[in-house]
């Protein structure tokens, strides 16, 4: 998989991006992360890349021509994802869904957004991580390429480690953990996962899934 990174801050993502997992991942070569600096197609010796609104109002707004050569440089017809909080919420499915592209153009606004006429040109997906505004969309970046990356096969250790997973299961969040010792605080460890005993184990974990979702979120409950 390779994410093609449009941003005003490459550094940060590329800092972001090769540590724990996602840098383990790189350094094999499962995945690839290559920024493209949209500073670079300034529209003047200035760095200018934003500019006033048309109409007047508050803040700037990222200029559409540098934005589509940064685009145009990267010479592929990928998936472009603008990172925006007027986006489709991202969620489990759809990262699954991302897993299975090779590649990934993923699109950072910033200041108060793009010019209308790029996103209108390029972008094929316009997703949120949340309801909430960032300062970037580089953050919102890391977190899609984190959670599409560990659906790669190799990329976590056991294939396993992502399909027991919160929402990876029947839209449910994951059963509670335990590991040594076997009291901790008065708080004892689930007699039935020391019981050796699989099967029980796995009816065990599924019941606590539903149960869990159900205290928690129980808008996932279907």
């Amino acid at each position: 998989m390779t994410f093609h990174v449009l941003t005003l801050f490459p550094q940060m993502v590329d800092e972001a991006t090769s540590h724990s997992i996602l840098g383990r991942a790189k350094n094999a070569g499962l995945i690839s992360v290559r920024c493209v600096d949209i500073r670079g197609f300034a529209v003047n010796r200035h760095g200018q890349v934003d500019d006033a609104p048309y109409g007047g109002g508050a803040g700037m707004v990222m200029m559409a021509p540098p934005v589509y050569d940064a685009y145009k440089s990267i010479g592929s017809g990928a998936r472009v994802v603008y990172l925006s909080p007027q986006g489709k919420l991202f969620n489990q499915r759809m990262a699954e869904e991302f897993s299975r592209e090779g590649e990934l153009i993923l699109l950072c606004g910033h200041y108060e957004g793009l010019d209308e006429r790029v996103i209108e040109e390029i972008v094929t997906d316009e997703v949120s991580v949340g309801d909430y505004v960032l300062t970037g969309g580089e953050p919102a970046a890391l977190v899609l390429m984190d959670a599409v990356s560990r659906l790669i096969p190799g990329v976590l250790g056991k294939d396993e480690s992502s399909r027991d997973e919160s929402f990876s299961e029947g839209n449910l969040l994951e059963y509670p953990h335990y590991t040594r010792p076997p009291a901790f605080m008065g708080r004892a460890v689930p007699e039935v996962l020391l019981s050796g005993h699989h099967k029980k184990v796995e009816e065990w974990r599924r019941a606590q899934a539903v149960e869990r979702t159900r205290k928690k979120r129980p808008e996932l409950i279907t």
